[in-house]
């Protein structure tokens, strides 16, 4: 019996991009924006966490882009570009961390998703979370299934 495809996800912070793997080989990478506040785990920093991860949780199946999510649910509402605040838009892929140092990872609602501020794509700007452009984030959402795992470095 064949063995399924194995995904992984890679973030360099440096570079600001994702890297989708498939069994070891990168196949598609995206720009992302991770924490203007920079790296670390403290609950209430805003910074993103680094180590070993795993998509513990999806949320988003189907909804439009630019769709807005609170609590992890649609509110029914489309976001329009811009503005200061840091709104989670189209899709959900909710990290936990697997390491000590960052197993509050998914109690600090630590994800990846869409994002208003799509101008500010390829540079730190986030609130901790993983930030892409919406179509990408559907892209990576429709191709990685949960428990995929996820490094960020």
């Amino acid at each position: 019996m064949d063995n399924p495809p194995e995904f992984e996800i890679h973030v360099s912070v440096a570079e600001q991009t994702l890297h989708l793997l498939l069994n070891g080989e990168r196949v598609k990478s995206w720009p992302v924006s991770t924490s203007k506040f920079g790296l670390g785990t403290e609950p209430g920093s805003f910074r993103t966490p680094c180590g070993r991860f795993r998509v513990a949780e999806k949320h988003g199946d189907g909804l439009a882009e630019w769709a807005v999510l609170k609590s992890r649910k649609p509110t029914g509402e489309l976001a329009r570009p811009g503005g200061d605040d840091d709104q989670v838009l189209t899709r959900i892929l909710w990290l936990e961390g697997i390491e000590p140092d960052n197993a509050n990872t998914k109690d600090r609602y630590i994800y990846i998703h869409g994002t208003n501020q799509e101008d500010a794509i390829g540079q730190p700007a986030s609130h901790g979370c993983i930030r892409l452009r919406n179509s990408d984030v559907v892209d990576l959402y429709d191709r990685v299934p949960a428990g995929t795992p996820v490094v960020i470095a």
